[in-house]
């Protein structure tokens, strides 16, 4: 199995909960199985990396198709817990608003023969590689995601179960804490685009007008 297969199988696990969350919305196993899915999906966010690195099959379109998993889970989940009623619309707009700057500013910088992470990363300064690039940051920022989904997806059925099924103290407590999750998860999130921001605004500044898109020259006029 190639990284590039196993980021597709990933979007597919994440694709699958969101069917099983909205088929089975009011059952505590379909829940529990949609969780299941989610922690699959996030999980395997670290196999393809593994597979690159230990195969020799990391390459930049191998990265830039990594990153737009990543884009494709965080939006697709974010925007089913906000129709669903769980977490504020702002929450899978700032998601997209914040990866649509970044993967732009990454798009220029390949331009020069720089990738999102490695030895050829884009980012320059040392405490922008350690809070984009590590993988103790990324580790930090894929668990902090898996246990915000889980929370939020355990929270589908017990918002709509019977209260005598579930007491309301306990359905409290979860919305509480998958609230408390989202807020981290989003406050890392933008934490995380700030180097990637500062650094990229060089490859704006260098870039010729010529080699923008027809739409981007367009907007900056």
């Amino acid at each position: 199995m190639t990284p590039n297969q196993v980021t597709a199988t990933r979007v597919v696990a994440a694709f699958a909960a969101v069917a099983i969350f909205t088929a089975w919305s009011s059952s505590i196993l379909a829940g529990v199985a949609g969780v299941s899915l989610i922690v699959a999906a996030i999980a395997l966010d670290g196999f393809d990396g593994y597979l690159a690195r230990t195969r020799n099959l990391a390459s930049p379109l191998g990265a830039q198709f990594d990153i737009l998993g990543d884009r494709v889970v965080e939006n697709l989940f974010f925007t089913f817990f906000a129709v669903s009623g769980l977490v504020s619309l702002w929450v899978p707009v700032l998601f997209f608003v914040r990866g649509a700057l970044t993967d732009f500013l990454r798009s220029l910088a390949s331009r020069s023969g720089r990738t999102a992470f490695g030895p050829t990363g884009m980012l320059e300064a040392k405490w922008g590689r350690a809070l984009v690039a590590s993988r103790g940051s990324r580790a930090a920022y894929a668990i902090l995601k898996c246990i915000c989904f889980c929370a939020l997806g355990l929270l589908v059925p017990a918002s709509r179960v019977p209260p005598a099924w579930l007491g309301d103290s306990i359905r409290a407590d979860l919305s509480v804490a998958s609230q408390i999750l989202v807020m981290s998860t989003v406050a890392f999130c933008l934490l995380r685009a700030i180097p990637v921001l500062w650094e990229g605004r060089r490859y704006l500044a260098t870039t010729p007008v010529g080699s923008l898109p027809a739409r981007v020259v367009e907007i900056s006029r």
